[in-house]
């Protein structure tokens, strides 16, 4: 699993001109699910995700979690995430999961999102075409891979 992570004022998500999520300040998650993803890079990711000390502290530095902030997360699909650009000028997607794999890692994700975070996170609609929007806020930005472990 590969998640690009954005510190956000907020965020919203939509499908077909009708919102589908809305968060204040939290995060912004964007999922790609691999074939080759388990319950563990669930968990792994998961935990890694809600416990990430990007939100200020009292002093004013980075030193608190999501869920200690008492921020929102905002989960979408996404599976350009997992492109390959490695010949020409055409991404691949080879590496991608497929539907009937990412759906099911897509949704074990939220759920435990979701418990970690002691509240409803919003999604948007999977494999959908989705307008994304953002207020970045830093800008902070990462990019964590369940398989790397950077």
């Amino acid at each position: 699993m590969r998640v690009v992570i954005q510190r956000v004022s907020e965020a919203s998500v939509a499908v077909d001109g009708t919102e589908r999520g809305r968060i204040g300040c939290g995060l912004l998650v964007l999922l790609g699910v691999q074939p080759e993803d388990t319950a563990e890079d669930i968990e792994w990711l998961a935990n890694k995700v809600v416990q990430l000390r990007i939100f200020d502290d009292e002093a004013g530095m980075m030193n608190r979690p999501v869920v200690d902030a008492g921020g929102e997360i905002l989960l979408v699909s996404q599976f350009t995430l997992l492109a390959s650009t490695k010949k020409g000028t055409r991404p691949s997607w080879h590496r991608a999961a497929r539907p009937e794999i990412a759906v099911p890692l897509y949704e074990s994700f939220h759920r435990k999102l979701q418990e970690l975070l002691g509240r409803t996170v919003p999604t948007g609609v999977f494999g959908a075409d989705m307008k994304v929007g953002l207020i970045n806020d830093g800008p902070v930005t990462l990019v964590i891979d369940s398989k790397l472990r950077e």
